[in-house]
């Protein structure tokens, strides 16, 4: 009865609509509640130019992510991982610095909520990653994840998935390479690839099949550029990757990669 009673008390301390945060960095754990980071000593309004899933300014209360990231080493890897399975790898030298571009967890207040993402869309609450001037260290989209519920320390992600390898005796400027790195950026935080990956959002890349084996070239990247010009339903996730994120060479060396990987199915 008594541990009942405890445990109603703790409940109703919380904020109401008070969200938690769970950061994993393997030697130790915290939560954090929405409620304790809007007041963290740290905390301060920052201003967004553009944000990446608003498409315009915005304003948020933040928290430097760094000041959350106690003991990460910047040689060390991270991952965010998003309350509908969208997992983003993320090293952790650029989370960690103070400048030019500068992360920051937003934090939404449940008494004054964010807008929509979209019609129908939740908002990017409770946990948003944002930069501040993100162009000065060349942070793509993917680097943005909104819905955070947790971020971890993990080993890297050659070391995690293996079956994501190209083969090992491609030189070292060959175009699968840069595409192996550019599909980490752009596309591992939605889809796995031969079965390897934590996304729980996308299909698999490559089984049963790769799109290089049923798209028409023409028409694959086209998809890549504006999936909605080819595909179109309400609940379409997938967003376009346009020349200022994706340029046509490195398109070239990401379809590369998928094309060389179309031949190591396991």
């Amino acid at each position: 009865m008594r541990q009942s009673l405890a445990l109603l008390a703790l409940l109703f301390s919380l904020p109401l609509g008070a969200a938690q945060l769970n950061i994993e960095l393997g030697d130790h754990s915290r939560q954090w509640d929405s409620a304790e980071l809007l007041q963290h000593p740290q905390a301060r309004s920052i201003d967004i130019a553009q944000d990446v899933s608003y498409k315009r300014p915005m304003r948020y209360r933040a928290v430097p992510l760094a000041v959350l990231l106690e003991g990460v080493k910047a040689e060390q890897h991270l991952q965010a991982v998003a309350l509908d399975g969208f997992a983003a790898e993320m090293p952790a030298a650029p989370l960690l610095q103070a400048g030019p571009a500068r992360a920051w967890l937003a934090i939404e207040d449940p008494a004054q909520p964010w807008p929509r993402l979209a019609k129908g869309k939740p908002s990017a609450g409770p946990f948003y990653l944002v930069w501040s001037d993100p162009q000065a260290s060349g942070i793509r989209p993917e680097q943005w994840p909104f819905q955070i519920a947790t971020i971890r320390r993990l080993a890297a992600v050659e070391q995690r998935f293996p079956a994501l390898l190209p083969e090992a005796g491609l030189p070292a400027d060959d175009p699968v390479r840069e595409g192996f790195a550019l599909f980490q950026q752009n596309c591992l935080a939605c889809h796995r690839l031969n079965g390897a990956g934590d996304a729980q959002f996308g299909p698999d890349l490559n089984v049963p099949y790769s799109p290089v084996e049923y798209f028409q070239p023409g028409m694959l990247r086209r998809y890549i550029r504006d999936p909605q010009s080819l595909r179109q339903w309400p609940q379409a996730k997938m967003p376009g990757f346009g020349k200022e994120v994706l340029s046509e060479q490195e398109l070239d060396a990401l379809l590369a990669y998928l094309e060389h990987m179309a031949k190591r199915k396991p």
